[in-house]
């Protein structure tokens, strides 16, 4: 929760997190399916109760960061969520409507950007809702972007690099720490970029676009 507490605190515009399922069912925050990285613990998430998740440490000593007490620090602040349904790998049961139900509980200032590798995923969240903003993340080439979003009824598309054709398509690229690539994606109007670097990159947008 440090990092998020910070952003919140330094002006950032928006964050982004990646959200799975306990065993018991429960949505909490991590980047990883495995513990093993980030706590001293080792193991998938998915086999993990709350209880038991909760009794590991991150690098900074706090718990493993539930999706409530996320939300209850964003609830009413002026800042972007991004929410990427982390199941490319292992598909949780039920995360697209435990997430969504819980969202419904809290004000915040923005609508939701939901996200995830996963189509079937997506196409569930549209299911259960389809009036929420869904945006499909990819790694690979997207040769027509606006047939993918249209046909697909996506609210955009989140590539790890600019799309080939400048099509009418609202994309945020992830993940961009260098400046130089930065303001190639800046003076492109990209829609927006993932970064670990948002006062850098804050400042180096609003210089090339004339704001501030």
């Amino acid at each position: 929760m440090e990092g998020f507490r910070n952003a919140v605190a330094n002006g950032a515009e928006g964050v982004e997190f990646d959200v799975h399922l306990t065993q018991d069912g429960v949505p909490v925050v991590m980047h990883d399916e495995k513990v093993d990285r980030t706590t001293d613990g080792t193991g998938y998430i998915k086999d993990f109760t709350l209880k038991r998740l909760r009794k590991l440490h991150l690098s900074n000593g706090e718990p493993v960061p539930t999706l409530q007490e996320l939300f209850e620090l964003l609830e009413n602040k002026d800042i972007q969520i991004n929410l990427e349904f982390k199941t490319g790998i292992i598909h949780y049961h039920g995360i697209e409507k435990t997430v969504l139900s819980l969202a419904y509980l809290y004000h915040f200032m923005h609508p939701i950007i939901y996200s995830s590798f996963d189509y079937v995923t997506l196409k569930n969240c549209q299911e259960i809702d389809p009036n929420q903003i869904y945006c499909y993340l990819t790694d690979e080439e997207v040769v027509n972007s606006a047939k993918l979003v249209k046909d697909n009824h996506f609210a955009g598309i989140h590539p790890g690099k600019l799309l080939p054709t400048r099509e009418a398509v609202t994309e945020r690229i992830w993940t961009v720490d260098d400046p130089q690539i930065a303001k190639k994606y800046f003076q492109e109007h990209v829609a927006g970029i993932f970064t670990n670097n948002y006062p850098l990159m804050i400042k180096l947008r609003d210089q090339i676009q004339g704001k501030g």
